[in-house]
């Protein structure tokens, strides 16, 4: 087993995860099992009470783990299945410690940083090997070197390559590299300054991972290798790509980043076969369709937010040879000004997940457009509730229906918290988690659009469709046409005089793969194009 751990320096943001699932990307395509795993130093057990505009998105792995949206990037670029042992956080590490002290584990002696969390951190490593084998794990450590509560991950992954052997253990340092315009130039001086730092507590970086806006000279890269200690092809050049992060493989591919990490670890294995990336980088660069599609939402300013949607429409749109114009549109402009003005002209109308009242009603108009209008609708999580309140108020006259997350007292409560969830108090991984199966309907949109009758997707939600209003609902045109196995939650939802109208109580963005687009996203970018030729057939000027 070969041990490649991924730190930065300078700001935050500067693309580490990228980095490592696309060094991920390259090692898998040259034959080697890889495991990806992300250390977070900061003091919550998870992001899942997080806010967005705090952390993104929580992406949600098949065994219920709410974790750092970096593990996307990882099951996106490689094959990689990951599971709860592959995100740790600070608080996971002192939880753990703090446990076992109270059990007695540590037989009297006094708990310290040193050994005993830097022992439980360096646990998860050689867990996960045990685990999932393969052979390479890249852990990328979260923040920046200098921030106090990152100090124990770095000080366990130094003594992790003091104790297995630098033959196998090699360090990946992420850096900026600014360009200051007013002079000119490019400036080393901060990642001289970053290097340093985290030779201070021990880590000699094998490779630099320079992240720039302008390309690296052969001054610059001979400047940093002095300075840093490193060989000048070890100084790599982390470019800003033009057009998608699926780019970043093949520049990395380019700085031969890969043939590096073979040379330094000893691994012997082929050149990588990128042929399929290439291909579809080339589609995603160069489509011949185009369709807007809006996403209407809440956080619509953060680009993290909604990190995994942006990506699966990129998926879908390549497999269609179309390029996906995203359109944010914030739900709460909607509630001022009215639909018209912000989704007229829209090949297609896409609601989120999220929580909390705010922005409801605009998404409540947004959907109401989408059917009226005959515009393609996806509703996810969130978006599935939104489209059967507005079905139920407007089409069922089911006047002031509502979901009692917004209104606890509202007369049709068609959208009502989950049974198990009403004993639930604590916040923190309660929901309605992870992996679980769903049954489709026969001779339904969905089922056609997956090919089978039984389908496995990733939820995150604690309400759900009230059954009490199925008969009424489906009376006027909305079909269950998804449920789980025992035919008491509804799961996705769709319109039988609709064109693709289709919201689903789960979150698909989390499966979708460059190469493998998920069924959903496919069929509502099929969708959108069909529409958008009908419209330019109806009006050909």
């Amino acid at each position: 087993m070969k041990y490649i751990f991924v730190t930065g320096g300078v700001v935050s943001s500067l693309g580490k995860g990228l980095a490592a699932a696309s060094l991920g990307t390259l090692l898998e395509r040259r034959g080697l099992k890889v495991i990806l795993q992300k250390f977070d130093p900061y003091l919550n057990i998870d992001p899942g009470t997080m806010s967005p505009f705090q952390h993104g998105e929580v992406y949600v792995l098949d065994d219920g783990a709410e974790t750092d949206l970096d593990l996307g990037h990882y099951e996106r670029f490689t094959s990689t299945n990951l599971s709860k042992l592959n995100n740790l956080t600070s608080g996971q590490v002192y939880m753990s410690v703090l446990t076992k002290e109270r059990q007695g584990k540590y037989l009297g002696n006094t708990v310290q940083v040193i050994p005993h969390v830097t022992n439980e951190i360096k646990q998860r490593i050689t867990d996960v090997a045990e685990k999932m084998g393969g052979d390479i794990i890249i852990t990328e450590i979260g923040g920046t070197v200098g921030d106090i509560e990152g100090l124990p991950f770095l000080e366990a992954i130094r003594q992790f390559g003091h104790e297995y052997g630098r033959e196998n253990v090699l360090y990946i340092h992420a850096t900026l590299v600014p360009y200051i315009r007013a002079a000119g130039e490019l400036k080393t001086k901060p990642t001289q300054q970053s290097v340093s730092k985290l030779r201070e507590i021990g880590i000699s970086p094998d490779i630099i991972f320079c992240r720039t806006e302008q390309p690296l000279d052969l001054e610059v890269r001979e400047k940093i290798s002095l300075f840093c200690n490193v060989p000048i092809e070890a100084v790599i050049e982390g470019r800003d790509v033009k057009h998608t992060v699926y780019e970043v493989p093949l520049k990395l591919h380019e700085e031969r980043l890969d043939d590096l990490v073979c040379e330094r670890l000893h691994i012997v294995a082929p050149q990588p076969d990128l042929t399929s990336w290439r291909k579809f980088v080339q589609r995603v660069i160069n489509p011949t369709h185009h369709v807007r599609i809006g996403v209407v939402g809440k956080y619509i300013e953060l680009q993290d937010a909604y990190k995994s949607i942006y990506e699966a429409l990129t998926h879908a749109g390549a497999a269609n040879d179309c390029k996906i114009e995203v359109v944010r549109v914030d739900a709460e402009a909607i509630e001022k000004t009215g639909s018209e003005i912000y989704l007229a002209g829209l090949q297609g109308i896409l609601i989120p997940g999220g929580f909390g009242d705010r922005g409801t009603e605009g998404k409540i108009n947004a959907a109401r457009y989408a059917r009226e209008h005959q515009i393609p609708y996806f509703g996810i999580c969130l978006g599935m509730q939104i489209a059967v309140i507005e079905f139920a108020r407007n089409v069922c006259a089911l006047a002031g229906a509502n979901s009692t997350e917004f209104e606890k007292s509202t007369p049709h409560p068609v959208i009502s918290l989950l049974e198990e969830q009403k004993r639930v108090t604590s916040k923190g991984g309660t929901m309605r988690l992870g992996t679980w199966s769903t049954e489709l309907l026969p001779n339904t949109k969905v089922r056609g659009l997956y090919g089978k009758d039984t389908i496995t997707e990733r939820h995150r939600h604690r309400y759900e469709f009230n059954s009490d209003y199925k008969e009424n609902v489906e009376s006027k045109g909305m079909l269950i046409s998804g449920t789980s196995p025992d035919g008491n939650l509804a799961e996705l939802v769709e319109l039988k005089d609709h064109p693709y109208f289709v919201a689903c109580q789960f979150h698909p963005e989390f499966l979708s793969k460059p190469n493998k687009p998920h069924p959903l996203f496919d069929g509502f970018i099929k969708a959108a194009l069909h529409h958008q030729t009908a419209a330019l057939d109806a009006d050909p000027s």
